[in-house]
């Protein structure tokens, strides 16, 4: 079934929702990301699927298209040191409570991507791979892993010697060779790298 058309059925319930998705809850440095996206029912935004699924180049193209044609959205943000304060889980939901609180229409549910969603401070319902099926969820997971991206970019000129612009804090190879090599710095996730000794 077409992204696009899910919606319609989820609208056949709940007229406005908002599609919700988290970037960045595996990587051992940065924060994680979090966004919800209302869409107007008449749109239809080409190319648009889960973020995991595009290029760099494309999930760049279509953040630009879904922030012009989004009805609303909102983006969060939870760092390092709280994520190692309160854990991944509850910084995943802080992340996606703060972007859905961000949203300026009023909506009848929230639409999270997952199948956990007892964090949610707002009526909400699970979509197991919803940024695979609803358009709306995976707008979300675009406008969550473009905004981390980006952020990941930003702190490598900050950083320089861990790469962070190309595996942006995930444990590649190369990644953990650079902590062996540097130490870890202040972006690193605590609580994720005592795995490693």
């Amino acid at each position: 079934m077409d992204l696009f058309q899910y919606d319609m059925t989820i609208r056949q319930e709940y007229k406005v929702f908002c599609g919700v998705d988290e970037a960045g809850r595996g990587p051992l440095a940065g924060p994680v990301c979090a966004a919800a996206v209302i869409l107007p029912e008449n749109v239809y935004i080409s190319g648009l699927d889960d973020s995991k699924k595009l290029t760099e180049v494309k999930r760049e193209k279509l953040y630009d298209m879904i922030t012009e044609n989004a009805l609303s959205y909102g983006i969060g943000m939870v760092y390092q040191d709280e994520i190692d304060e309160i854990n991944i889980l509850n910084a995943t939901y802080k992340a996606m409570n703060l972007a859905i609180s961000q949203l300026d229409i009023p909506f009848d549910i929230a639409v999270i991507d997952g199948n956990r969603n007892v964090g949610i401070e707002c009526k909400s319902m699970c979509l197991v791979k919803g940024d695979g099926k609803s358009a709306s969820v995976a707008a979300a997971s675009v406008l969550a892993k473009v905004t981390r991206d980006r952020y990941m970019r930003d702190i490598a000129e900050v950083y320089p010697g861990y790469m962070f612009q190309k595996h942006k804090g995930y444990g590649t190879k190369l990644h953990y060779e650079k902590i062996r090599e540097l130490g870890p710095c202040e972006i690193h996730r605590k609580t994720f790298l005592k795995k490693m000794h």
